[in-house]
Formats: C-alpha cells, sequence, structure tokens
C-alpha cells in the first residue's frame, strides 16, 4: 500500500543535524509491506527529484518487508518530479547543440540545491523524517537509509548527523569530509561504477578516512558501469550492475536490521 504523508518541520530535531524551518511541511511517498514490518527506509533521490522512478524503488523495498519514506527535498527549491524529468531528459539530449544551449538553465536549476544552507536544512529535514519513523508501529528503531546520487550523498549526511541511524546504503554518493565521517556509527555499504571517474579517484581516500575513524565501510564497485547505473530510465543503465547491487543491498539490509 502506498500513498503521501505530510512531515512537519520546525525547531531542533535532535539529531545535531540543525533545525528545521517552523511551520514547514516536507511531502513523502510512503510505501508500505504487505505483512509483517522488517524495519523502515528511508529512500532519498536522485538530483531530479521524487520522480516516478524513485517511487517504485520503494515499492520494491516494501515489498521486502520494510516500511518506506521516500521525502522529496527538491520540490521546495523548483525541481519538482515533473521539472526533474524534463531537466533530466535535456542533460540526456543526443543532439549536443540543444545539450549544450540547456547548460545555462540546467545550472541555474540545480544551484539551490548546492547552496551550503540548503545542505543544513535537508540534513534537518532527514532528521524529522526519522522522527517520524521512531514513531511508527512495528518499526522498533530499525531504521535505514538508501539514496542514489544526490541521495547517496545526504544518506551518508544523515548517518554521520543521526545516531539513531541504524544501517546506510549509498549509491554513488559523496562522503562527508573526514571530520563528519567520524559520527558514523553504522555498517555502510557503498556502491560505484568503475567509469565514474570523480568517485573512483575519491574512493582510496574515503577507505582510508572511514578505516581510520572505525567506520564498517564496505565499497562495491562495477569496473564497468558508470554513474547512475541503478537506474532503469537513464541512459547509463547497467542491468547488471543494478541486479547484483540490488542483491547486494537487500542482503545487507536484512542483516543490519534484523532482530
Amino acid at each position: 500500500m502506498s500513498s503521501f504523508v505530510t512531515i512537519e518541520l520546525g525547531g531542533d530535531d535532535g539529531s545535531g543535524g540543525g533545525e528545521g524551518r517552523d511551520g514547514e511541511i516536507l511531502t513523502a511517498y510512503r510505501s508500505e509491506p504487505t505483512g509483517e514490518i522488517r524495519g523502515a527506509l528511508i529512500l532519498i533521490h536522485e538530483i531530479w527529484g521524487l520522480v516516478e522512478h524513485i517511487r517504485q524503488v520503494a515499492d520494491r523495498y516494501a515489498a521486502q518487508g520494510y516500511l518506506v519514506i521516500a521525502p522529496d527535498l527538491l520540490s521546495g527549491v523548483g525541481i519538482t518530479p515533473d521539472a526533474g524529468l524534463e531537466l533530466m531528459a535535456l542533460m540526456s539530449e543526443p543532439d549536443e547543440e540543444k545539450r549544450l544551449a540547456a547548460q545555462p538553465r540546467l545550472r541555474e536549476s540545480f544551484a539551490p540545491a548546492y547552496a551550503p544552507e540548503y545542505g543544513e536544512w535537508a540534513t534537518a529535514a532527514l532528521g524529522r523524517v526519522v522522527d517520524y519513523l521512531v514513531e511508527q508501529p512495528g518499526v522498533q528503531g530499525r531504521i535505514g537509509v538508501l539514496g542514489f546520487c544526490f541521495g547517496g550523498t545526504y544518506g551518508f549526511a544523515l548517518a554521520a548527523a543521526d545516531t539513531r541511524v541504524r544501517v546506510a546504503v549509498p549509491f554513488y554518493g559523496q562522503a562527508p569530509e573526514a571530520d563528519r565521517i567520524a559520527g558514523i556509527h553504522c555498517p555502510v555499504l557503498a556502491f560505484y561504477g568503475g567509469q565514474d571517474e570523480r568517485l573512483m579517484t575519491a574512493l582510496p581516500e574515503v577507505e582510508r578516512e572511514m578505516a581510520a575513524a572505525g567506520v564498517d565501510f564496505t565499497a562495491t564497485v562495477y569496473p564497468d558501469a558508470g554513474h547512475a547505473f541503478f537506474n532503469d530510465t537513464g541512459s547509463r543503465y547497467d542491468a547488471d550492475a543494478a541486479a547484483d547491487s540490488w542483491a547486494r543491498s537487500t542482503e545487507f539490509l536484512a542483516r543490519a536490521l534484523a532482530g
């Protein structure tokens, strides 16, 4: 069963992630399992927003027994699901001239999401989603976070900011700075495409920093895959990497959230 819910923001969420804006409401997609709840997942979307693809992924994890909440973190800065799909089409435009002509619009659309104050707001909002899940029947504190690209980066950030998160599964996300990595107290399974040059260049240092902080960190790299390999609506989808990461993620979550 699925529906859209609203979560009230504002005030200190108790996680150390900052404060929300009083009176503000966060919309989220909620997908529930048909049987007993095995735990809860916060599913964080890509930079394209809470598009149908992400809602379908939420349903897939719900079918595994998890109560899944996928918050809409970007409509407030103009990247609604419809706008996100349009921006995704522009970035994937096969005509190079049209793609280059769209660059100013893409930069303008994404700029608010990369402002420092937005990062503080988003992390605090995710803390409120944790608050919401703590109160849900059957969850019993078994809360994990999973995200893709933009969402993978915020999956790392939430794990570093909120000790109530018991497992994190970021897909091709950017890890926090070393001083924030020390705040991660849960196991992390991170997925990467070997052709994703920027993240692959950073990965050795991320692994060293995770080890220095004592974080239980596992990186799985698919040598022939690129960025966004899990998104079957995008041009960089890799069916083999997507299938393997799905199997690994469900097994990892089941172990981490058991009991």
